[in-house]
């Protein structure tokens, strides 16, 4: 199949290059380096073959004006990237020693099986939620609302030729929105795969890798592998007082065990934690949040380096501090070279998911403060800013994010006791208490820890988008990185010597890992409950409605609906004038005039008025379903019928296209 030849030249052509840019020769574990090699080798391997896909099939079609520019884009890299990997295994100039049977580490293979299995759950989960079945693909309730958005955007690959890429939600203008991982789940369908079975694999070894990344940083820390199962755990099921709280009214209430069995919602205290807003759901509905995870992971790996040379110093102290900030080894360029491509493999992943790009410069800024080596931290941020800057300002005309100033984030008492209590709300003790629990960190773990938190800083300090709740991505990146510190702590808590305190220390072990998933492993419960057989989303994908649209219209149309979410229409590609407000408007688009014209042109009564209000909309044509109604506003079609001529009626009569050109 295409699709998975299309995914083995990347993996296999991103290891190449993950071999020379992830150096081995200073670190001890040289499994870590393997693991982190491979998951790197995928993220990379996507970045090199998506981008030329998608830059040739763009120019093909804008410039040449070929109708099928992804069946050339294609066979041309993916060609590329196989002479690329013969010419690599003939010249025999791979970098890193093979590994030879006989030095195979004995826990290999144990490793291999956790990594499976942890592969196993999340394709279990993410096919759980959205998969395909007799022609019908089902979302369950607590992602649907993501995926329509996400679908439209790969349909426009798929069935359509999006180029200049507009937001299917907003067609007619720029895309505002990271959109790079719905063309590769796009393209994957054009090559053949099944949407689902492409979305739900690229998203389930995207999150996978980040994992294996993630244990290994904190086996390199910890020194302890079990630290990075821990991790896992902790990840999956996050932290939180919720269900605590949940637990004690219910309890008093006398009807505990009988909510438990029948709620299907998601708990929460403060505002919009009932969306799901901190626990696993984020990442099954926002597929791409975990890629952008993965090669900010890869990253910081290779800059955690920094961290041993700097707290390798034996001064203590201010005396320490001022080496860390004034001296030559603090500012000197250890690898610029190094540090510039791991910035542009930062910044390339801009349109994959924005939030990660920056998340991770936090992060890395932190690091920089308290280690060597700041000018290939100076490289690597201007590189990916760099980067990222031209992609925005080839994608989108205009301001990217207006920046300003905002406190407290989307808590409600926003004095400082306030805010400091909303994120204990959030996360339990997991954000605040590592200031308790960092008094018995290493100097390293303590920059690394301070590097960590600048995401959360950001996230309560600032807004670049007019829905300040997509900051949650900061905290929840900061969060993932920060099961590494707990994971440690509960296994230098368990793993003390002395058998006077074996069963005191195991215990207290014990209930800490439980005071920090129980919130997260309850969520999880109402994640199978709300998206199970009775709670899902249908849409028939041999729709004759969808075949129309996609065959009849392309993405020069603009097509006036009611404002749809995830239903046939929005599966076919075309570009809609106004879909559902809330997509548009969170990307930063002017959604309440459209919604304006788009009622005025629904209810005109009036021909001239209404080719007036078309013709200043930009709208092609008009989709009218059936006793509709927007945002309580009577539509007329009868004036539109008077109007523009019928072009297309479904089968049952439920919708009717009227072209208005």
């Amino acid at each position: 199949m295409p699709g998975v030849i299309y995914l083995v030249l990347a993996s296999l052509l991103g290891y190449q290059a993950a071999v020379r840019l992830i150096p081995g020769n200073n670190v001890e574990d040289t499994a870590s380096v393997f693991w982190v090699r491979v998951s790197a080798g995928f993220g990379i391997g996507i970045l090199s073959l998506t981008w030329p896909v998608y830059i040739l099939a763009y120019i093909l079609h804008v410039t040449a004006g070929s109708q099928n520019p992804l069946r050339t884009a294609d066979l041309v890299v993916m060609c590329t990237a196989a002479l690329i990997l013969l010419f690599c295994a003939v010249t025999g100039k791979q970098k890193g020693k093979a590994v030879r049977p006989g030095s195979i580490p004995r826990t290999f293979f144990k490793e291999l099986a956790f990594y499976a299995v942890i592969f196993a759950f999340v394709s279990l989960t993410m096919t759980f939620v959205f998969f395909e079945k007799d022609k019908v693909l089902y979302s369950g309730f607590t992602v649907f609302g993501d995926y329509a958005p996400h679908t439209a955007m790969m349909r426009s690959f798929s069935l359509e030729n999006n180029y200049p890429t507009q937001y299917p939600h907003f067609g007619g203008e720029d895309v505002k929105y990271h959109f790079m991982f719905q063309f590769l789940t796009g393209n994957l369908e054009y090559l053949g795969m099944r949407l689902d079975i492409a979305y739900n694999l690229v998203s389930s070894l995207s999150l996978t890798c980040f994992l294996i990344v993630l244990t290994r940083i904190a086996y390199r820390i910890t020194g302890s592998f079990v630290s990075g199962i821990l991790c896992c755990v902790l990840f999956f099921f996050r932290s939180g007082t919720a269900f605590f709280r949940f637990a004690a009214e219910h309890l008093t209430a006398g009807d505990l065990i009988e909510t438990l069995k029948t709620n299907t919602q998601f708990i929460g205290y403060t505002p919009k934690e009932n969306w799901g807003l901190w626990n696993y759901n984020v990442y099954l509905n926002q597929r791409h949040f975990a890629f952008g995870l993965l090669i900010a992971a890869v990253v910081i790996w290779i800059f955690l380096d920094r961290l041993g040379e700097g707290a390798a110093h034996e001064e203590k102290g201010l005396l320490w501090l001022r080496g860390r900030l004034f001296s030559a080894d603090a500012w000197q360029s250890v690898s610029p070279v190094r540090s510039l491509i791991a910035g542009i493999l930062l910044g390339s992943c801009a349109f994959f998911n924005g939030a990660t790009v920056i998340g991770a410069l936090l992060i890395l800024c932190g690091m920089a403060v308290f280690s060597d080596g700041k000018l290939d931290y100076l490289i690597l941020a201007l590189s990916a800013v760099s980067v990222s800057m031209l992609q925005t300002g080839f994608f989108i005309t205009g301001e990217s994010f207006k920046p300003a100033f905002f406190w407290g984030f989307i808590c409600e008492d926003k004095s400082l006791t306030g805010v400091l209590g909303y994120i204990v709300s959030i996360s339990g003790f997991s954000i605040l208490g590592l200031a308790l629990a960092a008094v018995f960190m290493k100097r390293a773990e303590k920059t690394f820890l301070f590097g960590c938190l600048f995401p959360v800083c950001f996230a309560f300090l600032a807004s670049l988008t007019p829905d300040i709740t997509v900051n949650h991505k900061y905290i929840m990146m900061s969060q993932a990185f920060l099961t590494v510190f707990w994971a440690g702590t509960i296994c230098r808590l368990a793993g003390k010597r002395g058998k006077k305190s074996f069963i005191p220390r195991t215990l207290t072990a014990v209930l800490m890992t439980v005071c920090l998933t129980l919130t997260g492993i309850y969520d999880f419960v109402v994640i199978l409950k709300d998206n199970d057989k009775d709670h899902r989303v249908a849409v028939r994908m041999d729709s004759t409605l969808t075949a129309w649209l996609s065959e009849h219209l392309s993405s020069e149309d603009l097509v006036l609906t009611p404002e749809y979410s995830l239903n046939e229409v929005t599966m076919s590609g075309l570009m809609m004038y106004l879909g559902w407000p809330y997509y548009a408007w969170s990307a930063g688009y002017d959604t309440y005039s459209r919604a304006d014209l788009a009622k005025a042109i629904y209810s005109c009564s009036d021909q001239g008025v209404l080719r007036d209000l078309v013709a200043r909309s930009g709208v092609t044509h008009i989709l009218y379903e059936q006793d509709m109604k927007l945002e309580e506003t009577e539509c007329r079609e009868d004036v539109i019928a008077m109007t523009y001529p019928l072009i297309y009626t479904s089968d049952d009569g439920r919708i009717r296209v009227y072209e208005a050109r």
